[in-house]
């Protein structure tokens, strides 16, 4: 396969004219230029970008969008609700729902999902006759969105420091880190899905056990101090901040990457830049729950690479995400360009498949899997828009074509296979809200 972009951002810079060859294997064989449309190859508008990632997901979060906002509240009373929904799911269900939301990524550019995945058992916290069965689900739906997957398999057993689980939470847990590990040792990874572990967060690991979920191999993620409530009991447990409490048992290294660390100390940051730990923003999740601007530009200026995520799904749209970690920026220091394009176009993909061990994709080159998005440059949006910096001006709407491993997944914001999303999702809300 043959694609010709109009134009195209290669790790020079946008190039005009760039035609880009696939192999059997979905991966591009040859990178160069030509005028005009060779004869056979299929042409896409506007500037092509590499495929997106989304390195924090929890896909069942989805479900919640447009419920939680009547009487205000919390990151704590938003989570009640995420309680009560998590309750409801059963395989069947979520595999319903996860496909329809990896597919409304798909149609909005995104090639690869992280998913921070934590529902692991039935009612009760009973295991199911696969104790993996909810991981397969996942990754079934991948596979059917067109899209990979790393699925960063959470260790959640406490809940809260020095607090038992209860509820649904039960659902989440294994015992304890051992038990965890062994099951997940079941887990195997292939071409459509990588395995990962993930620390839920200092709340729900032991101090005693990060360091066994540490030993796990692969990408390790972790919730960390998303919260002022989070690093205040961390402090009054250990007398130390999370950061550094992970720091301590080993956790942060250059394959780690700490989701949210929002609310740092100076301290924080060149423990996290130091060890290269990436840091995961997720700018709309974190308006929407009231968490608070994170310190982006100090975290990379210490040495932590930066990637995105849309988390609780409250929009899933990586334009809108990359634009909003500068405009938060932006309102965090009153200073305008904090981030060049370049570095939000890292961001958006190279930074976010790298945390999720896909370390070869988010770039146009040889050797790199043939993930492309075309969004047009012509829309009310964009129109006007310097190539260059479109990441500033176009959303989701704005994705022409989105191109997988040279397969084509979505045109028009129709899903190849899948047809319309936006019915697929109503009908599994429907069931979840209505049952």
């Amino acid at each position: 396969m043959i694609y010709w972009c109009e134009k195209a951002w290669l790790p020079e810079g946008v190039v005009a004219g760039v035609l880009v060859r696939v192999g059997d294997d979905g991966r591009i064989v040859e990178v160069s230029t030509s005028d005009q449309t060779p004869l056979g190859a299929h042409r896409l508008n506007g500037i092509v970008l590499p495929g997106f990632a989304n390195a924090h997901s929890h896909a069942f979060h989805r479900a919640l969008r447009g419920r939680t906002h009547a009487d205000g509240g919390t990151f704590w009373t938003w989570r009640q609700a995420m309680y009560q929904l998590a309750e409801r799911l059963t395989p069947e269900s979520y595999l319903k729902l996860a496909t329809a939301v990896f597919a409304e990524m798909a149609v909005a550019g995104i090639s690869c999902v992280g998913e921070f995945h934590y529902l692991h058992h039935g009612p009760g916290g009973i295991p199911y006759a696969d104790p993996n069965e909810m991981g397969h689900v996942l990754r079934q739906a991948a596979a059917t969105a067109g899209i990979r997957i790393t699925l960063l398999d959470t260790c959640y057993v406490a809940g809260g420091i020095g607090t038992e689980l209860e509820g649904t939470q039960l659902r989440f847990s294994d015992g304890d880190a051992t038990r965890w590990a062994a099951r997940v040792s079941e887990l195997k990874s292939d071409t459509v899905m990588r395995v990962g572990a993930a620390i839920h967060s200092v709340r729900g690991v032991p101090r005693e056990q990060l360091a066994d979920v540490a030993a796990i191999g692969g990408p390790l993620h972790v919730h960390l101090s998303e919260q002022p409530a989070e690093n205040e009991a961390c402090l009054a447990a250990y007398g130390m901040t999370p950061t550094a409490l992970l720091a301590e048992a080993g956790v942060l290294s250059p394959r780690t990457t700490a989701v949210h660390a929002t609310h740092l100390t100076e301290h924080d940051r060149a423990l996290l830049g130091g060890s290269t730990t990436t840091a995961c923003f997720c700018p709309t999740t974190e308006a929407d729950l009231a968490d608070g601007i994170g310190p982006a530009r100090e975290l990379v200026d210490a040495g932590s690479p930066l990637s995105l995520g849309s988390d609780q799904h409250v929009v899933i749209d990586p334009l809108v995400e990359t634009r909003a970690l500068e405009h938060g920026e932006r309102l965090r220091t009153g200073q305008r360009g904090r981030f060049s394009p370049d570095e939000l176009l890292a961001a958006a993909t190279a930074a976010g498949h790298a945390c999720l061990g896909w370390p070869d994709a988010g770039r146009i080159a040889v050797g790199a899997p043939a993930d492309l998005v075309a969004i047009g440059l012509d829309s009310l949006r964009t129109a006007g828009s310097r190539p260059e910096q479109v990441l500033l001006t176009a959303n989701s709407s704005d994705v022409d074509a989105v191109i997988v491993e040279g397969r084509v997944v979505a045109t028009g914001g129709r899903h190849a296979t899948l047809g319309e999303v936006g019915p697929l999702l109503a009908d599994v809300m429907g069931e979840l809200w209505q049952s």
